[in-house]
């Protein structure tokens, strides 16, 4: 199970399509097996979410695919 600590060290990254590097965005951190944690650019100190990775992918798939109007 993914940790409060394990993310401590976390490399964050914000989509190339977050508005040229603006604080208006979500931030992913890789490389944690089973999980992709997210959080609020806005609010680095604040809370992270967990997802599953499957449920993460699946997610970026109906993006990419536009299915969200």
């Amino acid at each position: 199970m993914t940790t409060a600590s394990d993310l401590a060290g976390a490399a964050w990254r914000k989509s190339s399509y977050s508005d040229g590097g603006a604080n208006n965005c979500i931030e992913i951190a890789d490389g944690f097996p089973g999980v992709v944690p997210v959080r609020d650019s806005k609010n680095p100190t604040g809370g992270v979410l967990l997802f599953p990775a499957a449920a993460w992918s699946a997610f970026i798939g109906g993006v990419t695919a536009d299915q969200f109007h």
